[in-house]
C-alpha cells in the first residue's frame, strides 16, 4: 500500500493536485453502474477522496508499529478501504488480494468472538497453547521454521525497501527468479479519456462499400453498447476485457494480439466467441471482413438527455483502429508469427 501510495504522490500530478477522482470513475478499466453515479459527486468529494486515499497508503501503514491497538486500526481501516473500492469499481480480483494481508493485523484476543468457547474448540485450544507457553514450553520446531523464514524475506526484500526510497521507483516488479517479494502499485497515472476498441464486421465482399453494414461485437462486460447498463464481475476477472481497455489507449502495432483476435472471430471459432456477449453472426454464415473502430467514451449524465434515451454512455468516433482484414489477407500475418491460421469449419 505504501508502494502504492508513493507511485501516485511521484507520477500523476492529478494526485498532488487531488484532482484524480474527478476521472477515475469514468476512465477505469471497466465501471460498474456504482461507479457512474459517483462521477458525478461534487468537486469537493472528489478532493476529499484522494485525500482519503492518500492517507490509506502513505499513513495508515505505520500504524502497524504504534502497538496492538493500532494495529488493529490498520486492518480495519485497510479492510474498509478496499470493500469500498470493491463497491464502487470492478477491479478484479486485485482489492480482495489486498484484504487478505490485512487480516494479520488481527491477534487471537480480537478475533476471539468468532469461535465457540465450547471445550475442545479452537478458542480453548489456543488457551491451552498459550498456558504451555507461559509455563516455559521450549517452542516447537514450526516456531524456528517462522523465524528463519521471516528473515528470509527480510533479507530478500531489501531492494523492496531501496525501491520505495528511490526516486525512480517501479511499480508492479518483481525481485527474484522465485518472485517471493514484489513491488505493488496501482493507478500511479489516471487517464483523463475513455477510448474503446469497438470490433465490427460484415458479410459486404467489399469492406469499402459505403452500403456495407457493418455490425459490432459486445464483449462481457467493458463498455460497446451504449444502452448496455454497466455490470458488476469483482471478484470475476475477465481478462480479455481488461486487455482491450489497454489496447485502447495504444495502436494495434503495439498489441498484434488483437488482430489475432479478429482472425479467430473471421472463423467464428467457439472459444474465442465464449469469452464474447453476443454474436452478431450467430446462425449465419462468419463475416467476410473485420475491422476495429476507435471511440471517445463518456458517461451520460444521469437524469439528461441521453440517459432519458436509456443511455449509460455516449461515445464519439476517433477514427480507425486497424483496417478491414479477411482470413485470406491475414495468412502471412500468422505465418510470420507463427500462429496456428484459424479455419472456419
Amino acid at each position: 500500500m505504501l508502494g502504492a501510495g508513493l507511485i501516485k504522490i511521484r507520477g500523476d500530478r492529478c494526485w498532488r493536485e487531488l484532482t484524480c477522482m474527478d476521472y477515475h470513475y469514468e476512465t477505469q478499466p471497466v465501471p460498474n453502474p456504482i461507479a457512474y453515479f459517483m462521477h458525478r459527486s461534487p468537486w469537493w468529494f472528489h478532493q476529499f477522496e484522494t485525500l482519503f486515499n492518500h492517507f490509506i497508503e502513505l499513513v495508515v501503514p505505520f500504524f502497524i508499529f504504534l502497538g496492538r491497538r493500532m494495529c488493529i486500526v490498520h486492518g480495519v481501516l485497510q479492510i474498509l478501504f478496499q470493500v469500498l473500492l470493491i463497491i464502487s469499481g470492478n477491479l478484479s480480483f486485485l482489492n480482495w488480494l489486498t484484504i487478505v494481508p490485512s487480516i494479520a493485523c488481527f491477534d487471537d484476543l480480537s478475533l476471539g468472538f468468532l469461535f465457540s468457547s465450547r471445550r475442545g474448540g479452537v478458542k480453548d485450544r489456543v488457551v491451552q497453547m498459550q498456558a504451555r507457553q507461559a509455563a516455559g514450553e521450549k517452542p516447537p520446531l514450526g516456531y524456528v521454521v517462522n523465524i528463519s523464514f521471516g528473515l528470509l524475506i527480510a533479507y530478500l526484500s531489501v531492494p523492496v525497501v531501496l525501491n520505495l526510497l528511490s526516486s525512480r521507483q517501479v511499480m508492479n516488479t518483481s525481485f527474484n527468479p522465485l518472485r517471493i517479494v514484489n513491488t505493488y502499485g496501482a493507478f500511479g497515472s489516471i487517464t483523463k479519456e475513455r477510448t474503446e476498441v469497438i470490433l465490427q464486421g460484415t458479410s459486404s465482399p467489399d469492406p469499402n462499400d459505403p452500403a456495407a453494414v457493418w455490425e459490432e461485437y459486445d464483449f462481457k462486460c467493458k463498455p460497446g453498447d451504449l444502452k448496455r447498463r454497466p455490470c458488476f464481475i469483482s471478484p470475476y476477472h475477465y481478462r480479455l476485457d481488461w486487455l482491450m481497455w489497454f489496447a485502447a489507449f495504444q495502436t494495434y502495432e503495439q498489441n498484434e494480439w488483437i488482430i489475432h483476435l479478429a482472425g479467430k472471430l473471421l472463423a467464428q471459432e467457439e472459444e474465442i466467441l465464449s469469452l464474447m456477449a453476443t454474436n452478431p453472426f450467430e446462425g449465419r454464415e462468419p463475416p467476410r471482413w473485420i475491422r476495429g473502430e476507435h471511440f471517445k467514451y463518456k458517461f451520460s449524465r444521469p437524469g439528461g438527455t441521453h440517459a432519458g434515451e436509456g443511455k449509460w454512455w455516449i461515445r464519439k468516433r476517433i477514427g480507425a483502429y486497424f483496417p478491414p482484414v479477411n482470413l485470406q489477407g491475414l495468412k502471412k500475418f500468422y505465418e510470420d508469427r507463427s500462429w496456428p491460421y484459424p479455419v472456419r469449419d
